[in-house]
Protein backbone atom coordinates (compact mmCIF):
# COMPACT_ATOMS: atom_id res chain seq x y z
CA UNK A 1 0.00 0.00 0.00
CA UNK A 2 2.53 2.27 0.70
CA UNK A 3 4.65 1.28 -2.59
CA UNK A 4 1.31 2.06 -4.39
CA UNK A 5 0.93 5.15 -2.91
CA UNK A 6 4.28 6.79 -3.63
CA UNK A 7 4.16 5.93 -6.86
CA UNK A 8 1.12 7.99 -7.15
CA UNK A 9 2.61 10.30 -5.10
CA UNK A 10 5.75 10.11 -7.72
CA UNK A 11 3.11 10.28 -10.61
CA UNK A 12 1.67 13.04 -9.23
CA UNK A 13 5.03 14.97 -9.51
CA UNK A 14 5.56 14.49 -13.12
CA UNK A 15 5.36 17.10 -15.68
CA UNK A 16 2.97 14.80 -17.50
CA UNK A 17 0.64 14.45 -14.93
CA UNK A 18 0.79 18.60 -14.22
CA UNK A 19 0.32 18.87 -18.06
CA UNK A 20 -2.86 16.64 -17.49
CA UNK A 21 -3.94 18.30 -15.13
CA UNK A 22 -3.53 21.94 -16.03
CA UNK A 23 -5.23 20.52 -19.43
CA UNK A 24 -8.19 19.12 -17.39
CA UNK A 25 -8.57 22.22 -15.49
CA UNK A 26 -8.78 25.00 -18.21
CA UNK A 27 -10.91 22.02 -19.94
CA UNK A 28 -13.68 22.34 -17.13
CA UNK A 29 -13.64 25.96 -16.36
CA UNK A 30 -14.46 26.67 -20.18
CA UNK A 31 -16.94 23.68 -20.20
CA UNK A 32 -18.57 25.75 -17.17
CA UNK A 33 -18.57 28.82 -17.87
CA UNK A 34 -20.36 27.39 -21.63
CA UNK A 35 -22.82 25.17 -19.85
CA UNK A 36 -23.22 27.80 -17.19
CA UNK A 37 -24.23 30.17 -20.04
CA UNK A 38 -26.38 27.80 -21.89
CA UNK A 39 -28.40 26.94 -18.60
CA UNK A 40 -28.62 30.50 -17.80
CA UNK A 41 -30.22 31.48 -21.81
CA UNK A 42 -32.18 28.22 -21.79
CA UNK A 43 -33.83 29.13 -18.53
CA UNK A 44 -34.32 32.84 -19.65
CA UNK A 45 -35.67 32.06 -22.53
CA UNK A 46 -38.12 29.50 -20.81
CA UNK A 47 -39.19 32.16 -18.07
CA UNK A 48 -39.54 35.21 -21.06
CA UNK A 49 -42.05 32.42 -22.53
CA UNK A 50 -44.13 32.40 -19.21
CA UNK A 51 -43.91 35.91 -19.07
CA UNK A 52 -44.61 36.74 -21.99
CA UNK A 53 -47.94 34.35 -21.89
CA UNK A 54 -49.23 35.80 -19.07
CA UNK A 55 -48.92 39.28 -20.35
CA UNK A 56 -50.81 38.08 -23.60
CA UNK A 57 -53.34 36.49 -21.44
CA UNK A 58 -53.67 39.35 -18.97
CA UNK A 59 -54.05 41.84 -21.89
CA UNK A 60 -57.53 39.67 -22.82
CA UNK A 61 -58.73 39.16 -19.71
CA UNK A 62 -58.70 43.14 -19.09
CA UNK A 63 -60.50 43.77 -22.60
CA UNK A 64 -63.31 40.70 -21.55
CA UNK A 65 -63.66 42.82 -17.87
CA UNK A 66 -64.58 46.26 -19.94
CA UNK A 67 -66.62 44.40 -22.54
CA UNK A 68 -68.62 42.36 -20.20
CA UNK A 69 -70.99 42.39 -16.50
CA UNK A 70 -68.13 41.82 -13.73
CA UNK A 71 -70.47 38.33 -12.59
CA UNK A 72 -70.08 37.13 -16.17
CA UNK A 73 -66.53 37.88 -16.13
CA UNK A 74 -66.70 35.85 -12.53
CA UNK A 75 -68.06 33.24 -14.48
CA UNK A 76 -65.62 33.10 -17.67
CA UNK A 77 -62.71 33.04 -15.16
CA UNK A 78 -64.30 29.87 -13.11
CA UNK A 79 -64.63 28.32 -16.69
CA UNK A 80 -61.13 28.86 -17.39
CA UNK A 81 -59.74 27.36 -13.97
CA UNK A 82 -62.15 23.99 -14.59
CA UNK A 83 -59.52 23.65 -17.51
CA UNK A 84 -56.42 25.61 -16.55
CA UNK A 85 -53.56 23.17 -16.80
CA UNK A 86 -50.68 25.20 -15.56
CA UNK A 87 -52.23 28.35 -15.50
CA UNK A 88 -53.56 30.10 -12.10
CA UNK A 89 -56.17 32.58 -11.31
CA UNK A 90 -57.80 34.55 -8.34
CA UNK A 91 -60.72 36.69 -8.47
CA UNK A 92 -61.19 39.05 -5.41
CA UNK A 93 -64.02 41.71 -4.86
CA UNK A 94 -63.29 45.23 -3.53
CA UNK A 95 -63.18 43.60 0.04
CA UNK A 96 -60.95 40.68 -0.95
CA UNK A 97 -63.57 38.11 -0.59
CA UNK A 98 -62.76 35.36 -3.32
CA UNK A 99 -65.41 35.19 -6.17
CA UNK A 100 -63.56 32.89 -8.45
CA UNK A 101 -60.36 30.87 -9.41
CA UNK A 102 -57.97 28.05 -8.26
CA UNK A 103 -55.99 29.68 -5.86
CA UNK A 104 -57.10 29.72 -2.63
CA UNK A 105 -56.10 33.19 -1.53
CA UNK A 106 -53.93 36.17 -2.85
CA UNK A 107 -49.93 34.86 -2.18
CA UNK A 108 -47.73 36.67 0.58
CA UNK A 109 -44.81 36.84 -1.78
CA UNK A 110 -46.55 39.35 -4.25
CA UNK A 111 -49.25 40.34 -2.05
CA UNK A 112 -49.22 44.30 -2.58
CA UNK A 113 -46.80 44.19 -5.55
CA UNK A 114 -47.66 46.21 -8.49
CA UNK A 115 -45.79 43.87 -11.37
CA UNK A 116 -46.62 40.40 -9.39
CA UNK A 117 -43.40 37.66 -9.22
CA UNK A 118 -42.44 34.52 -8.29
CA UNK A 119 -44.31 32.73 -5.56
CA UNK A 120 -45.00 29.25 -3.74
CA UNK A 121 -48.35 27.87 -3.61
CA UNK A 122 -50.02 24.74 -2.79
CA UNK A 123 -52.71 22.94 -5.23
CA UNK A 124 -56.27 20.70 -3.47
CA UNK A 125 -54.90 17.30 -2.74
CA UNK A 126 -51.08 17.95 -2.73
CA UNK A 127 -49.33 16.53 0.72
CA UNK A 128 -49.61 19.05 3.99
CA UNK A 129 -46.40 21.50 3.54
CA UNK A 130 -45.43 20.77 -0.27
CA UNK A 131 -45.68 23.73 -1.89
CA UNK A 132 -44.88 24.45 -6.15
CA UNK A 133 -43.36 27.43 -7.61
CA UNK A 134 -45.49 29.68 -9.89
CA UNK A 135 -44.97 32.97 -11.34
CA UNK A 136 -47.97 35.90 -11.43
CA UNK A 137 -49.17 39.16 -12.22
CA UNK A 138 -52.15 41.22 -11.47
CA UNK A 139 -54.68 42.40 -14.41
CA UNK A 140 -56.27 45.82 -13.90
CA UNK A 141 -59.98 44.89 -14.05
CA UNK A 142 -61.35 47.59 -13.17
CA UNK A 143 -61.99 49.07 -9.52
CA UNK A 144 -64.57 47.23 -7.87
CA UNK A 145 -62.93 43.35 -8.62
CA UNK A 146 -59.02 42.16 -8.57
CA UNK A 147 -57.37 39.62 -10.80
CA UNK A 148 -54.44 38.31 -10.31
CA UNK A 149 -53.20 35.19 -12.93
CA UNK A 150 -50.42 32.98 -12.83
CA UNK A 151 -48.49 29.77 -14.47
CA UNK A 152 -47.21 27.03 -12.74
CA UNK A 153 -43.44 26.53 -13.50
CA UNK A 154 -42.68 23.99 -10.89
CA UNK A 155 -41.72 21.45 -13.92
CA UNK A 156 -40.06 24.15 -15.52
CA UNK A 157 -37.85 24.44 -12.02
CA UNK A 158 -37.25 20.75 -11.93
CA UNK A 159 -35.80 20.11 -15.34
CA UNK A 160 -33.83 23.01 -14.41
CA UNK A 161 -32.61 21.03 -11.39
CA UNK A 162 -32.03 18.35 -13.42
CA UNK A 163 -30.05 20.20 -15.87
CA UNK A 164 -27.86 21.02 -13.47
CA UNK A 165 -27.34 18.19 -11.53
CA UNK A 166 -26.73 16.61 -14.54
CA UNK A 167 -23.73 19.11 -15.37
CA UNK A 168 -22.53 19.06 -11.48
CA UNK A 169 -22.32 14.61 -11.92
CA UNK A 170 -20.58 15.16 -15.60
CA UNK A 171 -18.17 17.58 -14.36
CA UNK A 172 -17.68 15.44 -11.63
CA UNK A 173 -17.20 12.14 -13.95
CA UNK A 174 -14.90 14.69 -15.79
CA UNK A 175 -12.47 15.58 -13.08
CA UNK A 176 -12.67 12.03 -12.20
CA UNK A 177 -11.43 10.54 -15.82
CA UNK A 178 -8.90 13.98 -15.98
CA UNK A 179 -7.13 12.74 -12.44
CA UNK A 180 -7.06 9.05 -13.92
CA UNK A 181 -5.90 9.93 -16.85
CA UNK A 182 -2.98 12.10 -15.17
CA UNK A 183 -1.97 9.17 -13.34
CA UNK A 184 -1.96 6.95 -16.06
CA UNK A 185 -0.14 9.13 -18.42
CA UNK A 186 2.36 9.71 -15.53
CA UNK A 187 2.45 6.12 -14.70
CA UNK A 188 3.69 5.72 -18.17
CA UNK A 189 6.42 8.48 -18.34
CA UNK A 190 7.70 7.90 -15.23
CA UNK A 191 7.91 4.09 -16.09
CA UNK A 192 9.90 4.93 -19.26
CA UNK A 193 11.93 7.86 -17.77
CA UNK A 194 13.12 5.11 -14.93
CA UNK A 195 13.96 2.45 -17.59
CA UNK A 196 16.28 5.41 -18.97
CA UNK A 197 17.45 6.08 -15.32
CA UNK A 198 18.53 2.65 -14.83
CA UNK A 199 20.33 2.35 -18.04
CA UNK A 200 22.10 5.33 -17.18
CA UNK A 201 23.28 4.11 -14.26
CA UNK A 202 24.42 0.94 -15.71
CA UNK A 203 26.31 2.89 -18.03
CA UNK A 204 27.86 5.10 -15.09
CA UNK A 205 28.70 2.08 -13.52
CA UNK A 206 31.16 1.25 -16.03
CA UNK A 207 28.57 -0.95 -18.69
CA UNK A 208 29.08 1.11 -21.71
CA UNK A 209 27.09 -1.50 -23.61
CA UNK A 210 24.14 -0.88 -22.28
CA UNK A 211 21.80 1.03 -24.58
CA UNK A 212 17.75 2.73 -23.75
CA UNK A 213 15.22 0.79 -25.09
CA UNK A 214 13.07 1.97 -27.85
CA UNK A 215 9.55 1.22 -27.59
CA UNK A 216 8.63 1.97 -31.48
CA UNK A 217 5.89 4.83 -30.57
CA UNK A 218 7.99 7.35 -32.42
CA UNK A 219 7.32 10.20 -29.77
CA UNK A 220 9.37 11.81 -28.43
CA UNK A 221 10.87 9.54 -25.60
CA UNK A 222 11.72 7.12 -28.54
CA UNK A 223 13.72 10.56 -30.59
CA UNK A 224 15.17 11.33 -27.12
CA UNK A 225 16.25 7.37 -26.72
CA UNK A 226 17.24 7.06 -30.21
CA UNK A 227 19.67 10.39 -29.50
CA UNK A 228 20.85 9.14 -26.51
CA UNK A 229 21.53 5.70 -27.84
CA UNK A 230 23.38 7.38 -30.73
CA UNK A 231 25.23 9.37 -27.63
CA UNK A 232 26.28 6.28 -26.07
CA UNK A 233 27.40 4.87 -29.48
CA UNK A 234 29.67 7.53 -30.06
CA UNK A 235 30.95 7.52 -26.63
CA UNK A 236 31.86 4.15 -26.51
CA UNK A 237 33.48 4.43 -30.01
CA UNK A 238 35.90 7.06 -28.45
CA UNK A 239 36.48 5.60 -25.53
CA UNK A 240 37.62 2.39 -27.65
CA UNK A 241 39.44 4.51 -29.87
CA UNK A 242 41.30 6.08 -26.70
CA UNK A 243 42.24 2.49 -25.33
CA UNK A 244 43.51 1.75 -28.59
CA UNK A 245 45.25 4.74 -28.71
CA UNK A 246 46.52 4.31 -25.35
CA UNK A 247 47.85 0.79 -26.20
CA UNK A 248 49.49 2.20 -29.96
CA UNK A 249 50.82 5.48 -28.30
CA UNK A 250 52.31 3.63 -25.43
CA UNK A 251 53.86 1.23 -28.28
CA UNK A 252 54.65 3.96 -31.30
CA UNK A 253 56.75 6.29 -28.81
CA UNK A 254 58.46 3.84 -26.29
CA UNK A 255 60.40 2.71 -29.58
CA UNK A 256 61.62 5.87 -30.66
CA UNK A 257 62.25 7.18 -27.39
CA UNK A 258 64.19 4.09 -26.42
CA UNK A 259 66.32 4.66 -29.72
CA UNK A 260 67.22 8.41 -28.72
CA UNK A 261 68.41 7.31 -25.51
CA UNK A 262 70.54 4.90 -26.44
CA UNK A 263 71.83 7.23 -29.59
CA UNK A 264 72.73 9.40 -26.39
CA UNK A 265 74.27 6.66 -24.33
CA UNK A 266 76.06 5.36 -27.21
CA UNK A 267 77.71 8.70 -27.67
CA UNK A 268 78.46 9.61 -24.63
CA UNK A 269 80.42 6.50 -24.62
CA UNK A 270 82.31 7.09 -27.53
CA UNK A 271 85.56 7.05 -27.12
CA UNK A 272 86.59 9.65 -30.07
CA UNK A 273 85.03 12.51 -27.84
CA UNK A 274 83.36 15.72 -29.18
CA UNK A 275 82.68 14.25 -32.99
CA UNK A 276 81.11 11.54 -31.47
CA UNK A 277 78.47 13.74 -29.12
CA UNK A 278 77.85 15.76 -32.68
CA UNK A 279 76.84 13.03 -34.33
CA UNK A 280 74.96 11.71 -31.79
CA UNK A 281 73.14 15.10 -30.74
CA UNK A 282 72.37 15.19 -35.05
CA UNK A 283 70.77 11.64 -34.77
CA UNK A 284 68.76 13.00 -31.14
CA UNK A 285 67.74 15.45 -33.36
CA UNK A 286 66.45 13.71 -35.99
CA UNK A 287 64.96 11.19 -34.20
CA UNK A 288 63.12 14.03 -31.84
CA UNK A 289 61.76 15.57 -34.92
CA UNK A 290 59.94 12.52 -36.21
CA UNK A 291 58.42 12.39 -32.37
CA UNK A 292 57.33 16.03 -33.20
CA UNK A 293 55.31 15.41 -36.65
CA UNK A 294 53.87 12.56 -34.44
CA UNK A 295 52.02 15.11 -31.78
CA UNK A 296 51.90 17.81 -34.44
CA UNK A 297 49.65 15.33 -36.35
CA UNK A 298 47.83 14.71 -33.32
CA UNK A 299 47.64 17.67 -32.26
CA UNK A 300 46.04 18.72 -36.08
CA UNK A 301 43.50 15.62 -36.02
CA UNK A 302 42.05 16.55 -32.78
CA UNK A 303 41.58 20.36 -33.95
CA UNK A 304 39.83 18.89 -36.81
CA UNK A 305 37.41 16.71 -34.64
CA UNK A 306 36.60 19.63 -32.56
CA UNK A 307 35.94 21.49 -35.54
CA UNK A 308 38.63 24.31 -34.70
CA UNK A 309 40.85 25.90 -37.25
CA UNK A 310 42.38 28.97 -37.87
CA UNK A 311 42.81 28.75 -41.82
CA UNK A 312 39.14 30.31 -43.30
CA UNK A 313 37.88 28.77 -45.92
CA UNK A 314 37.99 30.16 -49.16
CA UNK A 315 36.30 28.53 -52.80
CA UNK A 316 38.96 27.07 -54.80
CA UNK A 317 39.22 24.38 -58.23
CA UNK A 318 39.44 21.41 -56.59
CA UNK A 319 41.04 19.81 -59.89
CA UNK A 320 43.77 22.39 -59.58
CA UNK A 321 44.64 21.53 -56.46
CA UNK A 322 44.92 18.12 -56.36
CA UNK A 323 47.20 18.26 -59.67
CA UNK A 324 49.33 20.21 -57.99
CA UNK A 325 49.95 18.11 -55.06
CA UNK A 326 50.14 14.96 -56.95
CA UNK A 327 53.00 16.48 -59.36
CA UNK A 328 55.11 16.75 -56.47
CA UNK A 329 55.10 13.52 -55.83
CA UNK A 330 55.96 12.71 -59.76
CA UNK A 331 59.69 12.60 -58.61
CA UNK A 332 58.97 10.05 -55.62
CA UNK A 333 57.11 7.99 -57.83
CA UNK A 334 59.52 7.61 -60.60
CA UNK A 335 62.39 6.98 -57.86
CA UNK A 336 60.32 3.93 -56.95
CA UNK A 337 59.99 2.58 -60.01
CA UNK A 338 56.10 3.70 -60.41
CA UNK A 339 54.13 5.35 -62.63
CA UNK A 340 51.60 8.17 -61.18
CA UNK A 341 48.45 8.67 -63.42
CA UNK A 342 46.85 12.30 -62.78
CA UNK A 343 43.29 12.55 -64.21
CA UNK A 344 41.58 15.95 -63.27
CA UNK A 345 38.78 17.75 -64.29
CA UNK A 346 38.87 21.98 -64.49
CA UNK A 347 35.78 23.97 -63.18
CA UNK A 348 34.99 21.79 -59.52
CA UNK A 349 34.86 24.35 -57.38
CA UNK A 350 34.25 23.79 -53.52
CA UNK A 351 34.54 25.73 -49.97
CA UNK A 352 37.10 24.75 -48.18
CA UNK A 353 40.23 24.93 -46.40
CA UNK A 354 42.89 24.55 -49.24
CA UNK A 355 45.56 23.66 -46.78
CA UNK A 356 43.60 20.65 -45.30
CA UNK A 357 42.60 19.59 -48.32
CA UNK A 358 46.15 19.60 -49.88
CA UNK A 359 47.72 17.95 -46.92
CA UNK A 360 44.87 14.95 -47.02
CA UNK A 361 45.52 14.36 -50.75
CA UNK A 362 49.25 14.66 -50.02
CA UNK A 363 49.13 11.79 -47.39
CA UNK A 364 46.66 9.57 -49.63
CA UNK A 365 49.34 9.61 -52.73
CA UNK A 366 52.39 9.30 -50.56
CA UNK A 367 50.71 5.90 -48.62
CA UNK A 368 49.91 4.95 -52.31
CA UNK A 369 53.44 4.98 -53.90
CA UNK A 370 55.01 3.57 -50.48
CA UNK A 371 52.58 0.38 -50.86
CA UNK A 372 52.24 0.32 -54.21
CA UNK A 373 57.00 0.19 -54.48
CA UNK A 374 56.96 -2.69 -51.39
CA UNK A 375 54.23 -5.02 -53.78
CA UNK A 376 56.45 -4.24 -56.55
CA UNK A 377 59.55 -5.01 -55.00
CA UNK A 378 61.21 -1.97 -55.95
CA UNK A 379 62.18 -0.01 -58.92
CA UNK A 380 62.08 -1.21 -62.38
CA UNK A 381 58.62 -2.20 -62.20
CA UNK A 382 56.96 0.52 -64.24
CA UNK A 383 53.55 -1.38 -65.08
CA UNK A 384 52.52 -0.62 -61.18
CA UNK A 385 50.59 2.84 -61.65
CA UNK A 386 49.35 4.85 -59.16
CA UNK A 387 46.08 6.79 -59.87
CA UNK A 388 44.95 10.30 -58.77
CA UNK A 389 41.52 11.18 -59.89
CA UNK A 390 39.09 14.11 -59.26
CA UNK A 391 35.71 13.83 -60.68
CA UNK A 392 32.19 15.14 -59.52
CA UNK A 393 28.16 14.47 -60.99
CA UNK A 394 26.16 16.89 -62.17
CA UNK A 395 24.00 16.35 -59.06
CA UNK A 396 26.66 14.97 -56.55
CA UNK A 397 29.62 15.65 -54.44
CA UNK A 398 33.08 15.81 -55.64
CA UNK A 399 35.44 13.11 -55.21
CA UNK A 400 38.84 12.26 -55.13
CA UNK A 401 40.46 9.28 -55.61
CA UNK A 402 43.84 7.38 -55.01
CA UNK A 403 44.16 3.81 -56.45
CA UNK A 404 47.46 1.91 -55.49
CA UNK A 405 48.40 -1.72 -56.51
CA UNK A 406 50.13 -2.35 -52.89
CA UNK A 407 48.94 -4.98 -50.75
CA UNK A 408 45.24 -3.46 -49.95
CA UNK A 409 43.23 -3.72 -46.89
CA UNK A 410 40.63 -6.65 -46.28
CA UNK A 411 36.94 -5.74 -45.71
CA UNK A 412 36.54 -6.04 -42.25
CA UNK A 413 39.70 -3.90 -41.61
CA UNK A 414 38.42 -0.76 -43.55
CA UNK A 415 36.79 0.88 -40.72
CA UNK A 416 39.88 0.38 -38.33
CA UNK A 417 42.14 1.41 -40.54
CA UNK A 418 40.30 5.10 -40.70
CA UNK A 419 41.29 5.40 -36.48
CA UNK A 420 43.79 7.24 -35.35
CA UNK A 421 47.20 5.16 -34.58
CA UNK A 422 45.79 2.00 -36.08
CA UNK A 423 48.46 0.07 -38.25
CA UNK A 424 47.09 -3.53 -39.41
CA UNK A 425 50.68 -4.38 -39.74
CA UNK A 426 51.04 -6.63 -36.54
CA UNK A 427 54.48 -6.56 -36.02
CA UNK A 428 54.73 -2.71 -35.94
CA UNK A 429 58.21 -2.76 -37.12
CA UNK A 430 57.47 -0.34 -40.17
CA UNK A 431 57.79 3.24 -40.33
CA UNK A 432 55.07 4.90 -39.63
CA UNK A 433 52.57 6.20 -37.14
CA UNK A 434 48.94 5.20 -38.24
CA UNK A 435 47.64 8.77 -38.71
CA UNK A 436 48.06 9.14 -42.65
CA UNK A 437 44.13 7.72 -43.08
CA UNK A 438 42.68 8.71 -40.02
CA UNK A 439 44.03 12.90 -40.75
CA UNK A 440 42.68 12.16 -44.28
CA UNK A 441 38.94 11.43 -42.43
CA UNK A 442 39.30 14.00 -39.71
CA UNK A 443 39.82 16.52 -42.98
CA UNK A 444 36.68 14.84 -44.82
CA UNK A 445 34.41 15.48 -41.42
CA UNK A 446 35.30 18.59 -40.94
CA UNK A 447 34.19 19.59 -44.49
CA UNK A 448 31.49 17.46 -44.05
CA UNK A 449 32.19 14.81 -46.60
CA UNK A 450 33.39 11.00 -46.14
CA UNK A 451 35.85 8.71 -46.58
CA UNK A 452 35.23 4.71 -47.92
CA UNK A 453 37.68 2.30 -49.26
CA UNK A 454 37.34 0.64 -51.50
CA UNK A 455 38.92 -2.79 -53.31
CA UNK A 456 41.17 -1.55 -56.27
CA UNK A 457 41.73 -5.71 -57.29
CA UNK A 458 45.16 -5.23 -56.35
CA UNK A 459 45.76 -2.93 -54.16
CA UNK A 460 43.57 -0.09 -52.61
CA UNK A 461 41.31 2.79 -53.67
CA UNK A 462 40.89 5.54 -51.03
CA UNK A 463 37.83 7.96 -52.31
CA UNK A 464 37.14 11.35 -50.29
CA UNK A 465 33.87 12.63 -51.16
CA UNK A 466 33.43 16.33 -50.62
CA UNK A 467 29.95 18.44 -50.81
CA UNK A 468 30.14 20.78 -53.47
CA UNK A 469 28.42 24.73 -52.37
CA UNK A 470 24.73 25.39 -52.66
CA UNK A 471 23.97 26.69 -56.56
CA UNK A 472 27.25 25.26 -57.86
Amino acid sequence: MTALSDFFLRSMQTQAFRLAAASATVFLLVATMIVGALFWQTNTLLTDHVVAELHREAAELAAEAKAIEPEAFADRIRARSLTAGTSLYLLEDAAGTKRAGNLPALPAEIAGSPTGGVFRYARDGDAPGAKRLAVGIPVPVGPDQRLFIGRDVEAQSELAERIKRTFLWGFGALAVAALIAGLAIGRSVLRRVETINATTRSIMAGDLSRRVPVTGSEDELDELSRNLNGMLDRIEQLMSGLREVSDNIAHDLKTPLNRLRNSAEAALRDPRGGDAYREGLEGAIEKADDLIKTFNALLLIARLEAGVVEESAETFDLGHLVHDVAELYEPVADEAGLALAIETRDGIAIRANRQLIGQAVANLVDNAIKYSAEAAGGAGMRDATVSVKVTAAADGPAEISVADRGPGIEAKDRDRALRRFVRLEKSRTRPGTGLGLSLVAAVARLHNGAVRLEDNAPGLRVVVTLPLPQGA
